[in-house]
């Protein structure tokens, strides 16, 4: 039987860790923000953008997070080294994700609101095979998310460390990545300081 009439699936891989260090410690996953936990529209936004199944990766205050936010229909794993910065967290997400059938993740992050469903949607259909990468570009700089073909997990955890998350893999493979343009339909900002509060609606 012939498989290239598989919908490919593309995880949504949620990287909800943060503990706010500047924001007084705050996790970042639970600030509000239209009435709801970040950590909730950030799941909505994989879903509505096409994205399943969705995997969280918690690190900072996660029995509250879980205790707070509804993350039914997630895999909800927790980063015990989430301190160590986004590496560790995207590790141990490609990790939970290995093995399960996906071809590809698509990785956002919880404290970058501005990032939509849109962008989402778009950056996914950017998916060729399982060695895609795909990122989304704001003025033709590279941003999040980011896609990344199953066979790409083990060389991006191999390099992921502190908080570079998968920074230097794709400086080393910038010839390979797809750059999908989102600037007419998100805004790539993080909430990272209390001014930055200003920003959640």
């Amino acid at each position: 039987m012939s498989h290239t009439h598989r919908i490919p699936q593309v995880a949504g891989l949620l990287l909800a860790a943060g503990g706010g260090r500047r924001l007084g410690g705050r996790p970042k996953a639970l600030l509000e923000h239209r009435g709801r936990p970040l950590v909730e529209h950030a799941v909505r936004v994989l879903r509505d953008g096409g994205c399943g199944p969705v995997h969280v990766v918690l690190g900072a205050a996660a029995d509250e997070v879980r205790a707070r936010a509804d993350l039914s229909g997630c895999v909800v794993g927790v980063n015990p080294e989430w301190e160590e910065g986004m590496g560790s967290s995207l590790r141990s997400g490609l990790a939970a994700l290995a093995g399960r059938g996906a071809d590809a993740a698509l990785v956002l992050l919880v404290d970058q609101p501005g990032i939509g469903a849109e962008a989402v949607a778009r950056v996914r259909s950017a998916y060729r095979s399982r060695s895609t990468l795909a990122a989304a570009a704001y003025g033709g700089e590279r941003g999040h998310p980011v896609l990344f073909g199953a066979e790409r997990w083990a060389g991006i955890a191999a390099e992921a460390v502190g908080d570079q998350g998968a920074r230097a893999y794709l400086r080393a493979h910038r010839d390979a990545i797809t750059l999908v343009e989102c600037s007419d339909v998100a805004e790539a900002f993080d909430i990272d300081t209390v001014r930055d509060l200003g920003r959640l609606a």
